[in-house]
């Protein structure tokens, strides 16, 4: 078996793939009967998925991938990122970051047509974002999410029908912009029982990578999850790709609130992981129920 990792760079957008070669061939010939040759190929059928970041910062590529790498998925299946051209911006902090990024990203897929390449797209930020239904409308062969969207859906099915859920986020801008977004995605035009609300950090997509100290991300983080379980929160979702990889800090408030078991049942959920999981069985449920 041979890996690899290439990065590419098409028009400014960087993806980065890995490679792997599963084929064998097996020659059994003989000296007396040189017809006697057997070729054998290990054949399946990939999922290429395409996980895509719309902004241009490539520290939060790198922090999606750690988070993928972690995960136990299927070898059939084939991840890629992308990372946005330097034009988009470098965190997503408002409803013009998020209005420039989609432009800026389905420019640069319409000149290069890489999508032909993939049978999923996972929008990897945590927004109402335009390129979820842009690709959809673009590329109609792409099952797409975005990790918001798969959050949601995570979350309701996790929990039993009681129990709610909650967002904790960056900034002040996402309290309506998500809490709107949820209301629209699961069809409630008030206010739904189960959904505990938004709570912000008042930090932004880049601070955590580098942006701050690590001590304030995490006092800034467990203040904001403290207000969600209070609310009776039962999962939290990470609501920014940024905070890929502190689920611990979000678990170590529950376990000091309600204790150790507490702790442990505690839903964090990471939008990036939830979207992985959620294109794997919709890439299936299309090939099942869909005459190609």
């Amino acid at each position: 078996n041979c890996t690899k990792q290439e990065p590419l760079v098409i028009d400014g957008a960087l993806i980065l793939q890995i490679h792997l070669d599963f084929s064998t061939t097996f020659d059994i010939s003989t000296q007396d009967d040189t017809t006697a040759i057997m070729s054998t190929t290990f054949v399946r059928r990939t999922t290429k998925i395409l996980v895509l970041n719309p902004n241009s910062s490539a520290s939060m590529s790198h922090g999606v991938e750690e988070a993928i790498r972690g995960m136990n998925l299927p070898l059939s299946t084939e991840i890629y990122t992308y990372t946005a051209p330097p034009a988009s911006p470098a965190s997503i902090n408002d409803g013009d970051d998020v209005q420039q990024s989609a432009d800026v990203v389905l420019r640069n897929l319409q000149e290069t047509n890489i999508l032909t390449e993939y049978d999923a797209v996972l929008v990897a930020c945590y927004s109402v974002h335009p390129l979820v239904h842009l690709i959809q409308e673009n590329w109609p062969h792409v099952v797409v999410t975005g990790i918001f969207e798969a959050s949601i859906v995570t979350s309701l099915s996790l929990l039993p029908y009681q129990e709610n859920w909650g967002i904790v986020t960056t900034g002040k801008f996402w309290e309506k912009h998500l809490s709107d977004g949820v209301h629209t995605f699961v069809g409630s035009e008030h206010n739904n029982s189960r959904f505990a609300g938004v709570e912000t950090t008042g930090l932004n997509a880049g601070d955590f990578h580098g942006g701050v100290d690590p001590d304030v991300v995490r006092q800034k983080l467990c203040e904001a999850t403290k207000r969600l379980l209070d609310r009776g929160a039962q999962a939290v979702v990470m609501g920014c790709a940024g905070m890929a990889g502190l689920e611990d800090i979000i678990r170590s408030v529950a376990t000091e609130e309600r204790g150790a078991e507490a702790g442990r049942k505690l839903f964090v959920i990471d939008g990036v992981k939830a979207g992985m999981g959620l294109l794997e069985q919709m890439v299936r449920n299309k090939r099942m129920f869909q005459r190609s």
